[in-house]
C-alpha cells in the first residue's frame, strides 16, 4: 500500500475509519488516501481524527456513488478502490426498496464503469452474509452487487484490473449492530430478543480490514472471499451484556433470518478452502477451479457443503463474548 493511491467509498463508516487508521499506521508512505462519501458532517468529524495537516495523504471527497460523473472525477490517479458504501439497514430497505437499489445496485455498476475507464488496478467490494440466499431486499441488492463485481472481470479486456468481493458476518460494535444496542438498553433492565434461537456470525472490524488487505494482495479477481469466523447466540450476547436483565421475546423483524448463511450448498461446487478463508469462484470461469487450486494450494470443499451461523462448529461462549465486547465495542467493564 506504500506509494499507492487508495479510495474508499463510504469511507466515514465504521469500516472506513478502521481501514484508514490501519493504512496510516502500517503504510506511512501511502501516497493518497481518499475518503469518498456523501455526508459532510461525518467527513468533518473524521478529519478531526485524521487531519490532512498531520496525515498529508488524507483527502476528503464529497460525492455519492449514484453520481457516476463525480466518481470518475474522484478516481483520477487512483490505484486501489475499496467499496464500502451501501444502504445497510434491513427495515429501511424493506420500506424504501428502490432507494436501496439505487445505491447498492446502480451505485455498484457506476463504480465498476468508472473504474474500468480509469487506471484502477484493484477493486474490493464489501458484501454481507445477508447476500447468501437472501430473504430481504438489502440482501438481494448485495447479491446483485456481488454478481456485478464478479462479472466485471469478464469485461476488463486487456486492463490490469481485478474485481473481488469479501463477504462476512456481523461486525462487532459497528453502527446499528446488536451489541451497542444492547449496551444502550442495559440500564432499562430489559433486553429485547427477536428469536431465542437466533444466531449470527461475528467478526471484529480489524479482522474485516485485514481480510480486505489480504484480498488486495492475493485475489485473482472474481472470488467472493468468506472468512472462517465464530458464531454467537443472540441470547448469549444479551447475557454477556446484561446478566441481570430480563430477556423479552419481541419477534423477528421483517426480512430477518434466524440463522445467517455465507456459503449455500449450491455454492459448494465452486467453493474452495484457502485455509484462513473460503473462496466462492466465479460460475462463469475466467480461470479453472483446478488451476486456482494448483497455484494457491486451495482444496475444493465437498459437494453440498454449506456454511451458516447455526451449524457453524465454532461458537463463542458468554465469557468470550463479554471479553470481546469489552475489548472491541466500548471498553466498558461488566458486572
Amino acid at each position: 500500500m506504500n506509494h499507492q493511491n487508495i479510495l474508499i467509498t463510504g469511507g466515514t463508516g465504521s469500516f472506513g475509519k478502521a481501514f484508514v487508521k490501519t493504512i496510516l499506521n502500517r503504510y506511512p508512505d501511502v501516497k493518497r488516501l481518499v475518503v469518498f462519501s456523501r455526508d459532510e458532517l461525518k467527513q468533518f468529524e473524521m478529519a478531526q481524527t485524521f487531519p490532512e495537516s498531520k496525515y498529508p495523504a488524507m483527502r476528503y471527497f464529497i460525492g455519492d456513488i449514484r453520481d457516476e460523473n463525480r466518481l470518475r472525477r474522484a478516481l483520477e490517479g487512483i490505484d486501489v478502490v475499496i467499496h464500502a458504501a451501501a444502504l445497510k439497514q434491513v427495515p429501511a430497505a424493506e420500506y424504501n426498496p428502490f432507494e436501496c437499489i439505487k445505491t447498492n445496485v446502480l451505485g455498484a455498476q457506476n463504480l465498476i464503469e468508472a473504474c474500468l475507464d480509469s487506471n484502477v488496478s484493484r477493486v474490493v467490494a464489501l458484501s454481507t452474509d445477508k447476500a447468501a440466499a437472501p430473504v430481504n431486499l438489502y440482501g438481494a441488492t448485495k447479491l446483485c452487487s456481488d454478481k456485478l463485481f464478479v462479472a466485471a472481470n469478464n469485461i476488463r479486456g486487456n486492463r490490469d484490473i481485478r474485481f473481488s468481493v469479501v463477504r462476512y458476518g456481523n461486525v462487532m460494535g459497528s453502527r446499528g449492530s446488536v451489541m451497542p444496542f444492547f449496551l444502550s438498553r442495559k440500564d432499562s433492565g430489559v433486553l429485547p430478543i427477536t428469536d431465542p434461537a437466533m444466531t449470527r456470525f461475528n467478526i471484529s472490524l480489524q479482522e474485516g480490514v485485514d481480510m480486505v488487505l489480504w484480498s488486495i494482495d492475493n485475489a485473482w479477481g472474481g472470488e467472493v472471499l468468506v472468512p472462517k469466523i465464530p458464531s454467537y447466540r443472540i441470547t448469549d450476547v444479551a447475557t454477556a451484556v446484561g446478566p441481570a436483565c430480563r430477556q423479552e421475546i419481541v419477534g423477528t423483524r421483517p426480512g430477518e433470518k434466524v440463522h445467517e448463511e455465507m456459503i449455500t450448498a449450491s455454492d459448494s461446487f465452486n467453493t474452495v478452502d484457502l485455509g484462513q478463508y473460503y473462496a466462492i469462484l466465479p460460475s462463469t470461469p475466467i480461470y479453472s477451479l483446478q488451476e486456482y487450486c494448483e497455484k494457491t494450494g486451495a482444496k475444493q470443499v465437498p459437494a453440498g457443503f454449506a456454511y451458516d451461523s447455526g451449524t457453524n462448529p465454532d461458537f463463542l461462549t458468554v465469557e468470550q463474548l463479554r471479553g470481546l465486547i469489552d475489548k472491541h465495542v466500548v471498553g466498558q467493564q461488566f458486572d
